[in-house]
């Protein structure tokens, strides 16, 4: 049953857009037209595509750009504790290896984020995972490309893959508190505030994370007001 769902998914043709505040035309507004094309990459991840994305998965012939993008304080400070910093060398490609490409498409599902106009540089990433702690979905973005909306816009296809596809019911977030980039996506994209908790970051200013909830009603809520605004 799942298989004729995903093939269904795979063969239609979706349109996306995200809202900027009050419907406003910000920055941050994605007058989108999200295709999801009908090519799988090795691992089963269906591969899409936004207006200015291309949203695939990971290789191991993506760590040297990975690295470029990733290992960077301003980048890894913003993460969990768990993350090494400094971040050790050869680390990423070991991290693709052995924690990514064996699971992916199982109980994780992790996308690489380039740029049309790059489309061989990995400049981000968007992680979901099956089992929350409590959160189920992390990203990361290179620092040259924040502030241009591009994470929110990547979001996009993913959650409707999530619910639509891979059968979440709902999805939580966290973020640090003081990382206002991460909470802005999570405010740009329908999810609800919960709690605010303690939290280890690689920053030790972090002391505390915010949860967030998107439930698949409030997902399907939320893209209903935009096409309203629209």
């Amino acid at each position: 049953m799942l298989l004729i769902v995903i093939r269904s998914f795979l063969a239609t043709k979706i349109k996306y857009k995200a809202a900027a505040p009050a419907c406003s035309l910000a920055d941050d507004y994605l007058g989108n037209v999200i295709n999801l094309r009908e090519t799988l990459d090795m691992a089963n991840l269906p591969v899409f595509t936004t207006e200015r994305l291309i949203l695939r998965g990971l290789t191991e012939a993506d760590a040297p750009a990975y690295e470029k993008n990733f290992v960077d304080y301003e980048v890894i400070s913003q993460l969990a504790f768990a993350v090494p910093w400094p971040y050790p060398a050869g680390g990423v490609l070991d991290y693709i290896r052995h924690q990514i490409i064996p699971r992916q498409g199982n109980d994780r599902w992790v996308w690489g984020i380039l740029v049309k106009e790059q489309p061989s540089e990995i400049i981000g990433v968007v992680d979901l995972w099956r089992s929350g702690t409590p959160e189920n979905r992390g990203f990361w973005l290179g620092r040259k490309y924040w502030g241009k909306g591009i994470m929110t816009e990547a979001v996009f296809p993913v959650m409707d893959y999530a619910f639509d596809v891979l059968g979440f019911e709902s999805l939580f977030f966290s973020n640090a508190l003081g990382n206002e980039r991460s909470r802005r996506v999570k405010e740009k994209t329908g999810a609800r505030f919960l709690r605010t908790e303690p939290g280890k970051f690689v920053n030790p200013l972090y002391t505390e994370r915010e949860i967030w909830e998107l439930t698949k009603p409030l997902w399907r809520e939320f893209k209903s007001q935009q096409k309203i605004c629209r």
